[in-house]
């Protein structure tokens, strides 16, 4: 019976323990969304509505006759493309699912992640860093075609003419900033871990463009931290001091 005690307390400190841990990962996250999502219900995530959306849409269409060439027209990158083409296609390239896996996964990541950060970051930081970190990618594998394979970032010549699409990387990115934001430390490294060693394992573009689109996160989370209010704090500050000058003008006219 002592043991059973003992067995039983044990396992209730340890709970206790995981507890106050996932409280102090988590707790102002999910508060924040639960708030959110209670209130407004899909109100609260237009955005994230919006792009699950278009990856379902995408999805249909390009396994449609004909669809296939539609959407690789308006939507699919390749480094070989003229780099006017790719930056026009970048943003739809987002919502374009891969081929050879489960749409459903992308959907799922896509509401999921784009649902939290809207909330959490709002729906124009969300923006800039799904399009910039994606573009962030694009950009590297124009790079990575052109070292060449010999180079420890260089990638073999067919590699421009792999198909570059998907919203991973701005799923990726978003998790990183969300974390950061949040201080949720141990998610946010578990992600870079996570990616990192998918990188190391399956050496392709896609792992890669990931660690890519990481690096970006991090300069965009890091940014934000310290400057996030600097622009408007001095636009501000020049509408107050015209304000000001219009009063004095104001005044001193007879």
């Amino acid at each position: 019976m002592k043991q059973n005690t003992h067995a039983g307390g044990v396992r209730s400190g340890l709970g206790a323990v995981f507890r106050r841990a996932a409280t102090a990962e988590w707790g102002a996250l999910f508060g924040a969304v639960k708030e959110q999502v209670v209130r407004r219900k899909f109100a609260a995530v237009p955005l994230a509505t919006a792009a699950t959306a278009l990856v379902l849409l995408f999805s249909v269409v390009q396994h449609l006759p004909g669809g296939a060439r539609f959407v690789s027209d308006i939507g699919v990158v390749k480094a070989a493309l003229p780099l006017d083409v790719s930056l026009l296609r970048t943003p739809l390239s987002l919502y374009v699912p891969a081929l050879d896996l489960p749409v459903w996964g992308a959907l799922a990541q896509v509401f999921l992640v784009f649902g939290v950060a809207e909330i959490v970051l709002g729906r124009r930081l969300t923006l800039v860093v799904a399009y910039v970190c994606t573009l962030a990618g694009t950009l590297f594998a124009r790079i990575a075609v052109a070292l060449g394979p010999h180079h420890l970032l260089g990638f073999p010549h067919w590699v421009a003419h792999v198909r570059d699409t998907g919203p991973s990387a701005a799923v990726v990115a978003l998790a990183v900033v969300v974390a950061f934001r949040c201080r949720a430390w141990w998610t946010g490294g578990a992600v870079v871990l996570a990616m990192t060693v998918e990188a190391v394992l399956l050496p392709n573009l896609a792992g890669m463009e990931h660690l890519v689109a990481i690096s970006t996160a991090v300069l965009i989370a890091v940014w934000v931290e310290v400057f996030g209010d600097y622009w408007p704090r001095v636009l501000s500050g020049v509408g107050a001091a015209a304000s000001v000058a219009q009063g004095g003008a104001r005044a001193v006219t007879p």
